[in-house]
């Protein structure tokens, strides 16, 4: 084999493994196959973390189960059906749009919310984000296509509702990601305010992060993951981040992190609070792991929650822990 042919079998062999690394990680990453799912079984955390909250969490789930709703759907830009439960609090009220976290679920990771959205006189409407639950798709962006798709929700609950319905974006984790990436874009009037609880600042540095504790060289590997999303996912993770987009917020967010959290560092909601442009209050919860700062410290969440609400003009009702 001459020369030019020789390199020209490496140059090939060289882009096809380029191309079957990045198929890799994008399986990994952001890929859901969704086969043998269970949207009866109650789906738990993992980590052990948790594990000294099980039986709580399994209570929440109980009695989110236990409660009338209505369903609803929506058609997303990119041809997903995506559902959501509307949990009515009582008529007229603040209306809080949940969204849950990777991998998660909006019953695993937000029935707790109900009852906390429910302690301030808020009605809540929880979502299944795309490639998750009762909604289509199979790929997970990180918050990139998910804040296209909560902003999709809040025209939704304008529609249905009126034009006097008053909305909080509320998220937990990616889903916190997404609320504060859909916060930088223009919001009717009807959206009032933000909770994001353990939100990451960009796709790229939580997905660094977690590489870093795998031992996992994030510089040799993280360029394949981007590659990977953009051929095979249609979406390039660096497009928005929520550091940058809450850069132009214009309504409160009051941020929420665990100092004990293992997984999204408890500095990225604060580099986040400071990037914020709008008014904002960071409450840190002693001892918390990931997402579980409302179960660690129900009475401080929520304390922390209404003095907000009565500082930015957010209507709500201190209900204490009455109907937690």
């Amino acid at each position: 084999m001459k020369l030019p042919a020789i390199l020209l079998f490496l140059a090939a062999a060289m882009i096809l493994l380029a191309l079957l690394t990045a198929y890799l990680c994008f399986r990994i990453v952001f890929y859901v196959s969704r086969k043998g799912e269970n949207h009866e079984e109650i789906s738990l955390p993992k980590g052990k973390a948790y594990q000294p909250y099980k039986e709580e969490i399994i209570h929440w789930t109980k009695r989110k189960r236990a409660l009338p709703y209505e369903e609803f759907s929506i058609r997303s830009f990119d041809g997903l059906t995506l559902r959501g439960r509307y949990y009515e609090c009582e008529p007229g009220a603040p209306i809080e749009l949940m969204l849950h976290g990777y991998h998660g679920t909006a019953e695993r990771d937000m029935s707790a919310g109900i009852f906390r959205s429910f302690s301030v006189g808020h009605s809540a409407f929880l979502v299944d984000q795309r490639a998750s639950g009762y909604s289509d798709g199979h790929v997970i962006s990180f918050g990139i296509n998910e804040s296209r798709d909560c902003l999709q929700w809040v025209d939704f609950l304008v529609q249905h509702f009126g034009p006097d319905v008053r909305i909080m974006l509320a998220g937990i984790s990616m889903g916190a990601a997404t609320v504060l990436i859909a916060s930088g874009q223009p919001l009717p009037e009807n959206v009032i305010g933000v909770l994001a609880d353990c939100g990451f600042t960009s796709a790229k540095e939580i997905i660094c992060e977690v590489m870093k504790k795998l031992h996992i060289p994030p510089k040799m590997l993280y360029p394949f993951v981007r590659l990977g999303a953009r051929l095979y996912g249609g979406f390039d993770p660096e497009s928005r981040s929520p550091i940058k987009a809450v850069e132009h917020c214009r309504v409160p967010v009051i941020f929420y992190h665990g100092d004990d959290d293992e997984l999204v560092p408890h500095r990225m909601s604060a580099e986040n609070y400071e990037a914020c442009a709008s008014p904002k209050k960071l409450v840190t919860i002693t001892g918390a792991g990931h997402g579980l700062s409302f179960i660690r410290e129900k009475e401080g969440y929520l304390q922390a929650l209404i003095a907000f609400c009565q500082e930015n003009g957010i209507p709500a009702t201190d209900h204490g822990l009455t109907r937690l």
